[in-house]
């Protein structure tokens, strides 16, 4: 288990900063990730401190999600015209899967970015179909209400430490407030990913379950509860047996606790009244350990 007992958070603004302390999880995944943070620290700085998704209203959060998404595909089509749809609302669920096919497509699966668009292309291209992803999301974000977290990552880091079998025993069905919930890196989607987009685009290599795991995390400020992971088990057990010869040809059988796993918690914060210092500071200046 860690060595540690704390996560601390430095959150700031145009003015001053704040320490906000969770307390780490004991769990086998902790001192995995502990070791990520730290090896991605050595080389990277964090990618964009001010990811924070739910913070201003909800007017605010549609109109920068349509506006940054649509500015990523017209960088694209600049270059080359490859994307054939701009987003007009974050409800549209078909043209979000759509445009996450394009950058599963031209951006290449988990650290393998072989596809020839991808090796003519320009930096601000690479950026632009990275950004589409995490676009994508916002929009799915908005489009649920925007409930508040923010994420932080190190796409640098590469993405190459596994689960082992025994981690997947700490994953919860449930979110809760202020919880700190280790990012998916992979890139494609879970089963329950599958099953809530109802996705006619991805195709047979885009269904990853969660394996692979880096520094990447998230601080979740909602919470599910036992109902709705109830509801949620029987949809993504509904979409296995609509689909389970697919699955079956990939390995994959119900049962194996790696399809069903999305969270996986890391810490804990020590005061959720700690919320309103974190909506006056919405950008992440340090994270350390103690």
């Amino acid at each position: 288990m860690s060595d540690y007992t704390k996560l601390l958070i430095r959150y700031t603004n145009s003015e001053d900063s704040f320490v906000v302390p969770y307390t780490l999880r004991n769990n086998s995944i902790v001192p995995k990730w502990i070791e990520r943070v730290r090896t991605a620290q050595d080389k990277y700085p964090i990618d964009d401190p001010g990811r924070f998704y739910g913070f201003g209203s909800i007017e605010e959060q549609v109109e920068d999600s349509l506006s940054k998404i649509n500015q990523c595909i017209d960088i694209i089509n600049n270059f080359e015209p490859i994307i054939g749809r701009r987003l007009t609302n974050v409800n549209d669920q078909d043209t979000l899967n759509y445009l996450h096919h394009i950058f599963e497509e031209y951006h290449g699966l988990l650290d393998q970015q072989n596809h020839e668009f991808w090796s003519r292309s320009p930096n601000s291209v690479h950026n632009a179909l990275a950004d589409l992803n995490i676009c994508v999301h916002r929009c799915e974000s908005a489009a649920e209400g925007a409930p508040k977290r923010h994420v932080v990552t190190w796409f640098g880091l590469p993405k190459t430490k596994q689960l082992a079998p025994e981690d997947y025993d700490y994953f919860e069905q449930t979110l809760s407030t202020g919880t700190v919930y280790l990012n998916y890196v992979e890139i494609g989607k879970t089963l329950g990913d599958l099953t809530r987009d109802n996705d006619r685009y991805i195709g047979d290599e885009g269904f990853k379950p969660f394996n692979y795991y880096s520094a990447d995390f998230n601080v979740k400020f909602w919470s599910t509860n036992g109902r709705q992971a109830t509801d949620e088990y029987a949809s993504i057990r509904e979409y296995y047996a609509n689909h389970r010869m697919f699955f079956e040809q990939q390995g994959w059988h119900w049962g194996d606790k790696v399809l069903t796993a999305e969270y996986c918690p890391l810490a804990d914060i020590d005061d959720i009244r700690h919320l309103d210092e974190i909506s006056n500071r919405c950008w992440v200046k340090s994270v350390t350990f103690e």
